[in-house]
């Protein structure tokens, strides 16, 4: 039999045990979702297929960033968060997968944003292995920024349809649950202020580009880039002087700060709020969660 230190041993290599449990959930997707499920307007809910289009072979890339050395990682905590965070990682991917058969269903273009992420995600492999994870490092700096937004702005989750929210609320609370995997691993091998500032810029010069060649291009080829009122409310929507994306731009540069960690900005009391609101008994996805003892 094994001792008790042992099962304790083994019991601590689980990300549930480290607050970053892989949830498997089967998102269901009701016919009634209109296809311009944000706000009624093409162009915002546009951008947000393009991001689930990105996702999956985002996650990947961050995933296989945080793969390379994990054999260096003798720490049993942060093992145990990097399971969790590869677990947790490779269900979003699973699920955008879903929910991009859906949304080409529904006309858009999906197969632009996963080609031209890949042509942005393939420069970036070309980059040393430590400076490919400071890269992750930034981009997963970037979507938590994104999910903390997406979490607290009480104006955006009563534009969007309340069941495409759910996949995004959901996404959002398990960026934050790992936000601080990466760059965990990434101080443990080095971490140097001038490779995460190449990095940060690598990624930049690189994918904000396709960003919007693959945004404009999808608005194209669902007729929508030219319906002036259409763009001009959706650009207000996201990049507006209080809009979506624009009100976390001011953060970015935390990043390249020299004590820079993604836990000086404590984002545990949301976590805890959106855990009870989506995973609670009689919570919005309580009924989806197939494996709540994970």
């Amino acid at each position: 039999m094994r001792s008790s230190n042992t099962v304790k041993s083994i019991k601590k290599l689980s990300g549930a045990l480290v607050g970053i449990p892989p949830r498997h959930i089967n998102f269901q997707f009701p016919d009634s979702i209109p296809k311009y499920f944000y706000a009624g307007n093409a162009t915002a809910t546009t951008f947000f297929a393009m991001l689930s289009g990105f996702f999956p072979p985002g996650e990947r890339y961050f995933m296989e960033s945080v793969r390379h050395f994990r054999g260096q990682v003798k720490d049993e905590s942060l093992r145990a968060a990097i399971s969790g965070f590869m677990g947790q990682e490779a269900i979003h991917g699973r699920e955008h997968d879903r929910l991009n058969q859906i949304l080409a269903e529904y006309g858009y273009d999906m197969q632009s944003p996963d080609r031209f992420v890949k042509i942005g995600l393939a420069i970036l492999e070309k980059l040393p292995p430590s400076t490919r994870l400071a890269a992750t490092t930034f981009m997963e700096h970037f979507t938590a920024l994104l999910a903390e937004q997406l979490l607290e702005d009480e104006n955006f989750v009563r534009q969007a349809d309340p069941e495409m929210i759910k996949i995004w609320q959901w996404h959002a609370l398990e960026e934050l649950e790992h936000k601080s995997v990466a760059y965990d691993v990434y101080e443990l091998i080095g971490n140097s202020r001038t490779e995460r500032v190449a990095a940060a810029l690598a990624s930049m010069v690189v994918l904000l580009p396709m960003l919007g060649i693959t945004w404009s291009w999808m608005l194209v080829k669902d007729g929508q880039l030219g319906n002036i009122s259409d763009n001009v409310k959706g650009l207000n929507i996201l990049l507006g002087r209080n809009g979506f994306v624009s009100q976390i731009l001011s953060r970015l540069p935390e990043f390249i700060q020299p004590d820079f960690h993604p836990d000086q900005h404590d984002t545990k009391g949301l976590e805890k709020l959106w855990r009870e609101k989506l995973f609670a008994e009689g919570g919005q996805l309580h009924e989806l969660y197939s494996n709540p003892a994970a």
